[in-house]
C-alpha cells in the first residue's frame, strides 16, 4: 500500500464514489480506528464500523450519486465533501451533504468525524 497520504486519500475517495462503502472501510480504518458520527454515534473500532457500514450498505436498493465537492489533504489530515444520493430498500430516499475528516497514520485513517454539510 502507498504511504502518500494524498494518494491514499484518491484511492479511498474512488471507492466511495463507486458505492464501495463497506470496502472502502474495510480496506483504509486501522484495526483501533475511532469514528464519530454528526448525531454523536461513536464506534471504537474497524469491527463496530465495519458491522455499522455493513448494516447501513445492505439497507441501500440503489446508489443514485455519490458526488466529490471538494477534498483537501494538509499534513496527516485530509477532508471530503460529498453530495450522496440513495434510494432505500425501504423505500425512503437519502439525500445528504457530507464532509468527512480523516486523521491518517501508517497508512491508515485512527480517527474518522463526518459532518452535516
Amino acid at each position: 500500500m502507498a504511504n502518500n497520504i494524498a494518494e491514499l486519500f484518491s484511492a479511498k475517495v474512488e471507492m466511495i464514489q463507486k458505492g464501495q462503502i463497506v470496502d472502502a472501510t474495510e480496506k483504509f480504518l486501522a484495526p483501533s480506528g475511532k469514528t464519530t458520527d454528526f448525531d454523536g454515534t461513536i464506534t471504537k473500532n474497524k469491527e463496530e464500523m465495519l458491522t455499522k457500514m455493513k448494516g447501513f450498505a445492505g439497507a441501500i436498493a440503489k446508489v443514485n450519486g455519490i458526488t466529490l465537492l471538494q477534498s483537501s489533504v494538509s499534513g496527516n489530515v485530509s477532508f471530503a465533501e460529498f453530495n450522496i444520493d440513495f434510494d432505500m430498500k425501504d423505500g425512503s430516499k437519502i439525500l445528504w451533504h457530507e464532509i468527512i475528516r480523516s486523521v491518517w497514520e501508517n497508512g491508515l485513517i485512527t480517527d474518522e468525524q463526518y459532518f452535516k454539510g
